[in-house]
């Protein structure tokens, strides 16, 4: 079943009156089959069914729309009213009745608020009954008019709830956005105004000097913090990323300038590097610097102190790979699911910072290059690895 039409099933489901109304139908007009039905140009879909004939459907039950009088109904979006098919001038010749054996009908559509055809309330049965009179018609329409005034409410407070449910998800965002914030920009600057505090008291120029490249890496972590932020702010908020691609700029330059940056300050870990970059790649080399930054310090964190992180990155074909891997304990796979949302750390140590912003912002910027960003996690190693086309698609 197709997911429009269970959710069309779910929402005449949720009308407590159906049942009432199907009853009441098939004790008043005398007939022994009563439905709602879903119909569209292509399908005839049971939505809910009063059989006392066992005529065998049943709710996501489905007849061929062209052998039903309903598709005929969805055009003109009138009612059909037959009393006794054998003594009607214009259907006793029809292919529907001979097909399903019945000899009453009674059809009415059910209009949305909008002017949408929705589909039908319509009961049969294979003796004859008194249908055509006032009465019967009028109330049919009203029943009609009363599923559709429900099928709309429905409808209403469905979107109400996705809404409520985005508002109560952006708000949480929020929050954690503003803590995370809060905590990881006050770190470098707590660190910063003591350097100061220091510089005032120290008339050394050797210690002058440490405290001076103490406060600068404080900077330009402060300045990534801010990165990050912007470039979500831009893939939430915006159009998402910005690109600046060219196939002049050599990317193999700004990956090894990565490594040697994250290398000065962890010059205890060992990065083992495997570049075959034979064809130019058609990309913004900045981005995929950062996408690669974060990798690589996002394996350096996680990954086992005393082994390496190894890095490969070549052009197969039409296709660059990236990938970053390193030895350590696995990801979970309740962590897994969550590895490349927003502010997401997963169980850190407490030692190491950030907003949880990289991974997700890599994926980003894979994203936007058409590429993919995936990760395989098992005892051995955890590889992430990023694809893309050479040249613009």
């Amino acid at each position: 079943m197709e997911g429009t039409f269970q959710a069309d099933i779910d929402a005449v489901q949720r009308i407590d009156s159906v049942p009432k109304i199907l009853n009441v139908v098939c004790r008043m007009t005398g007939m022994g089959f009563a439905a709602v039905a879903r119909v569209t140009e292509q399908r005839w879909i049971c939505c809910a069914v009063r059989d006392e004939i066992e005529f065998g459907l049943k709710p996501g039950g489905e007849l061929k729309v062209e052998t039903t009088i309903c598709h005929e109904i969805r055009q003109s979006q009138k009612a059909v009213v037959i009393d006794h098919v054998a003594e009607d001038a214009v259907f006793r010749g029809h292919h529907t009745p001979a097909m399903y054996g019945f000899q009453s009908y009674i059809s009415v559509p059910i209009i949305l608020a909008d002017g949408t055809f929705f589909g039908t309330l319509c009961a049969i049965d294979p003796r004859p009954a008194r249908l055509n009179n006032p009465e019967t018609i009028e109330t049919f329409n009203l029943f009609a008019e009363l599923i559709g005034t429900h099928l709309d409410v429905v409808e209403q407070l469905a979107e109400s709830e996705a809404s409520l449910l985005n508002e109560r998800q952006s708000s949480e965002l929020r929050e954690q956005f503003i803590a995370v914030l809060g905590h990881d920009l006050r770190n470098p600057l707590a660190s910063i105004a003591a350097g100061i505090r220091l510089l005032g008291n120290k008339r050394d120029p050797e210690a002058a000097t440490e405290i001076a490249g103490l406060m600068q890496a404080s900077i330009s972590r402060m300045s990534r913090l801010i990165d990050n932020i912007l470039d979500f702010a831009r893939g939430r908020l915006g159009g998402g990323l910005s690109l600046e691609r060219t196939t002049k700029e050599p990317l193999q330059t700004i990956l090894e300038q990565v490594i040697a940056e994250l290398h000065s300050g962890n010059s205890n870990r060992t990065i083992e590097v495997n570049f075959d970059i034979r064809n130019p790649v058609y990309c913004d080399v900045q981005r995929i610097g950062q996408l690669f930054s974060n990798l690589l310090g996002n394996a350096i964190a996680h990954g086992a102190p005393e082994m390496p992180v190894r890095v490969r990155a070549a052009t197969y074909g039409s296709s660059f790979e990236l990938s970053v891997a390193n030895s350590g304990e696995p990801i979970s796979p309740a962590a897994m699911e969550k590895l490349f949302q927003p502010f997401y750390r997963g169980q850190v140590r407490a030692s190491l910072q950030g907003l949880g912003l990289g991974l997700f912002i890599a994926s980003e910027i894979a994203k936007a290059h058409g590429g993919t960003l995936e990760v395989d996690s098992n005892a051995e190693e955890t590889r992430f690895t990023f694809q893309m086309p050479t040249a613009l698609r």
